[in-house]
């Protein structure tokens, strides 16, 4: 049976020219099990509900990122690191719905936990903005970045896939972006969630491609 909304959908393929990988909030403060949400949980003795979260991100995100790096890095391609967290100590600047959360992971500017993990750690001249917000249209210089540059296509990684990268995704289709989430290079709390939200994104808002077909597009693009 067709689907009646992938006739909607609107049709592009991946372009090396005008087009950027996005890593989001790869930081120790939600990304790492030994870290932020990681320690936190463990205190409380928790660890285990969010296995699946980290087992995901240690043997599929990061590995995954990593692939997509190395490549836009040989051809010179466009990346960009967001980061999620408050600019001030005392979570001020952050929207009271968020506060809580960053307060528990003591996620803000210059505190460990906002840093980037060392494994996906930016080169010298990638660009890093944060954003205090789960998009990051909305709290970043991200849409300036990026028209300064004639970027018209992004590649949203990270986690979560059903907060920040997705709220990033479905912010930038609205913008007039061409919009790519990678399947295996982003991460939640459980394969429910993970599909449901690819799934739903596929739904007039963009692609859902593998990092073998985004470097396979990439790769072939004119």
């Amino acid at each position: 049976m067709v689907n009646y909304i992938d006739l909607l959908n609107y049709p592009f393929t991946l372009r090396r020219e005008d087009c950027a990988l996005l890593v989001i909030d790869m930081q120790y403060a939600s990304g790492s099990r030994s870290h932020g949400l990681g320690a936190w949980l463990e205190a409380k003795g928790l660890l285990d509900s969010a296995a699946y979260r980290f087992d995901r991100i240690e043997n599929t995100v990061v590995p995954g990122i990593q692939r997509l790096l190395q490549h836009f890095r040989a051809n010179a391609l466009q990346v960009i690191y967001i980061t999620l967290g408050a600019s001030e100590a005392d979570y001020s600047d952050a929207p009271v719905h968020m506060r809580p959360f960053f307060s528990a992971l003591s996620n803000h500017a210059g505190s460990f936990e906002h840093r980037i993990i060392e494994a996906l750690e930016p080169m010298p001249g990638e660009i890093v903005l944060n954003k205090t917000t789960q998009g990051a249209f909305a709290s970043s210089r991200i849409d300036q970045v990026l028209r300064a540059r004639g970027i018209r296509q992004v590649i949203a990684t990270g986690v979560s896939t059903n907060n920040c990268v997705e709220t990033t995704a479905r912010e930038a289709s609205d913008r007039g972006y061409n919009v790519v989430m990678v399947s295996d290079a982003t991460g939640t709390c459980s394969d429910e969630m993970q599909n449901l939200t690819l799934n739903a994104f596929t739904r007039l808002w963009g692609r859902v491609l593998s990092v073998d077909q985004v470097i396979s597009e990439l790769s072939t693009s004119q």
